[in-house]
């Protein structure tokens, strides 16, 4: 007989073990149901282990009353026998813990993959309630409870109920009498582990929340280290997260010291009933009721049930922190996300006349943004102008449904943005945000995030990076386009990480482009360039443009003025002009800032001259 060679055993452990097919429910019993296999299996081959450790324990009490008889046939054939069935009973346990401990790994996986889907989903209101660090902890340390709960926790609680039912079959076959005094502690066991169970739980819900708390902590000083350096609050940096240190481990020292009494208190328990075993045993023995071999089997059997007796508190405190951890993980499930999609089937592609009517938005009880309207035709150009906190950003943000919309408020070719599915509305309408996010990867994969397959080779990256007028400075990096940018585009600019969103917006071709703002970082030439670029989108498609320059503004087809969340002018450039308001006030005191600026230039370069004459 061949043993199967590992790649075959691998095929078919992964088989036995892999993902169920189907949808992924969210709740811990669904979970379970839907590995019941593995659990079943699991089950089985833990009852089987249980069987051959019972046999065992009435082949040792042969055995030994061989021994004492002097049949040394008989006891070489219990002990053959003995070896046999513990072996068996090892490869059953293992079987059990390896498909036990696969279903934890499925449930964990499983559960981390429709968590991730789910966050994205949800709206800014979520993420102010949540810190970022809470929520990464929530999805990594919270999930691993809940693995835990559904692996280890699970082979344990079944294992001693199995182990339990195997050892008081044995005990009571020897000695009713004996099993009988053996339980004696049971009451006291079981009002033990109730109170340490309550307290483990609520404990526990402090912990994960204290170090929810800390990795929050953690993350804002490492994402604003240069914050904290270029106002030198080190120290001061330190002494907040020393407060929220001292805090977690002030709950993980509380947890930890419940965790410490609890083994104590419950092997102090456990002892007792070994004592009133010893006593009334040893009455037995001496008056013959019950032979050697019976008492060597039952004391075997008594420390399978005394195990499971033990570590009652270590599964409870498995068991509590798993529960606690689900609560916290079911706390995000239970979100409602503020963006939901509409039910009408999405083109594939979209003319891109864009029209909006009666907007309004509110943070909290803030109003920013009132009844704004405007009309923006397929393949047209509209800039929006406006103060610093006049809603530019945020109508920005709320085209492509980034934020909540009314229903009602924003058309696409004629038809209502909230009746297509979300993602179909935010793959055609592009958007550059101002404050440029990098992910901590290489250029190109930066620049072709949307792309099926980045490469620097794709003329698509390169048209783009040109196109945005940043093809020039990524060739002198040092690694050119494989530059990885470090976390959140450390390694460039401010000017560099605008232009590089530019360009990922850019390279996926969207039938509507919004930019906000996207020459707030640049230099007066490479304005120009990019005005031209984005001159030329207009012929290819609908251009959004958030702007406070009056010589950006002036190359787009409309004007749009906002005043505190209000529509106040709307025309061309010229028209705007020649109504003599705010708009005309912006480009007045914007062409007079830059006639200072070459005047204070002019005087500066002249300056070395007057020196040396």
């Amino acid at each position: 007989m061949s043993v199967p060679s590992g790649g075959r055993w691998q095929r078919w452990l992964d088989r036995v073990t892999g993902l169920p097919t189907g949808p992924v429910p969210i709740t811990l019993g669904a979970q379970l149901r839907r590995n019941l296999r593995l659990y079943v299996f699991g089950g089985l081959m833990l009852a089987t282990q249980q069987l051959f450790l019972a046999k065992r324990d009435f082949l040792v009490k042969a055995a030994i009353d061989a021994v004492r008889a002097s049949l040394s046939d008989a006891a070489a054939t219990s002990a053959a026998f003995i070896l046999v069935v513990s072996v068996f009973a090892m490869g059953a346990r293992l079987a059990s813990r390896i498909v036990v401990f696969s279903a934890g790994r499925n449930v964990e996986y499983e559960l981390r993959s429709l968590l991730l889907a789910h966050v994205h989903s949800l709206g800014p209101k979520f993420f102010r309630n949540n810190p970022t660090g809470d929520i990464m902890s929530r999805a990594t340390n919270d999930l691993q409870q809940v693995r835990l709960l559904l692996g280890f926790g699970i082979l344990n609680v079944v294992g001693s109920v199995l182990a339990i039912v195997s050892a008081l079959s044995v005990m009571l076959a020897l000695s009713w009498r004996l099993t009988l005094s053996s339980l004696a502690t049971l009451p006291l066991l079981y009002l033990v582990t109730r109170s340490f169970s309550t307290q483990m739980f609520a404990r526990t819900r402090e912990n994960q929340k204290a170090l929810g708390a800390l990795s929050d902590r953690v993350l804002g000083s490492f994402s604003g280290v240069r914050v904290v350096r270029s106002f030198a609050l080190e120290e001061q940096e330190i002494a907040a997260f020393e407060e929220q240190n001292r805090s977690y481990l002030e709950k993980s020292l509380g947890l930890a010291k419940l965790r410490g009494a609890m083994g104590p208190v419950m092997g102090t328990v456990s002892a007792i009933g070994v004592l009133i075993v010893f006593w009334y045993g040893g009455v037995l023995l001496a008056d013959g009721t019950l032979s050697t071999g019976a008492f060597v089997a039952f004391w075997l059997a008594l420390l399978r049930i005394t195990w499971p007796m033990m570590a009652i508190g270590f599964v409870a405190a498995i068991v509590q922190r798993g529960r606690a951890g689900y609560s916290r993980i079911k706390a995000i499930f239970d979100a409602e996300p503020d963006i939901t999609s509409g039910d009408a089937p999405a083109p594939l592609k979209f003319r891109g006349e864009l029209r909006v009517e009666g907007l309004s938005f509110k943070y909290g009880d803030q109003v920013v943004l009132d009844d704004v309207g405007f009309t923006v035709p397929a393949g047209s150009s509209l800039a929006i102008v406006g103060r610093t906190g006049a809603g530019k950003s945020t109508l920005a943000a709320l085209l492509p449904r980034l934020l909540p919309v009314a229903v009602g408020a924003v058309f696409l070719d004629g038809e209502d943005v909230c009746s297509f599915p979300v993602e179909s509305v935010r793959a055609r309408i592009g958007y550059a945000q101002q404050d440029a996010f990098l992910f901590s990867t290489t250029v190109t994969d930066n620049i072709a995030y949307s792309l099926a397959s980045p490469s620097d080779a794709d003329p698509r990256v390169l048209e783009a990076a040109m196109e945005a007028s940043v093809h020039e400075e990524i060739q002198r990096l040092p690694d050119g386009f494989d530059t990885v940018v470090g976390e959140r585009g450390v390694q460039l600019s401010g000017g560099q990480k605008q232009r590089v969103a530019l360009a990922r917006a850019l390279v996926r071709e969207p039938d509507v482009l919004v930019l906000d703002d996207p020459l707030s970082a640049v230099d007066s030439r490479t304005e120009a360039i990019i005005l031209s670029a984005i001159e030329r989108q207009t012929a290819q498609r609908t251009v959004i443009l958030v702007t406070h320059r009056v010589a950006a503004a002036r190359r787009c087809d409309r004007v749009l003025v906002l005043e505190r969340g209000r529509v106040i002018e709307y025309g061309t450039h010229d028209e705007l002009l020649a109504k003599d308001g705010v708009y005309a006030l912006f480009a007045a005191t914007q062409q007079l800032d830059d006639e200072l600026a070459v005047v204070g230039s002019h005087s500066v370069s002249q300056a070395p001259t007057e020196l040396a004459s």
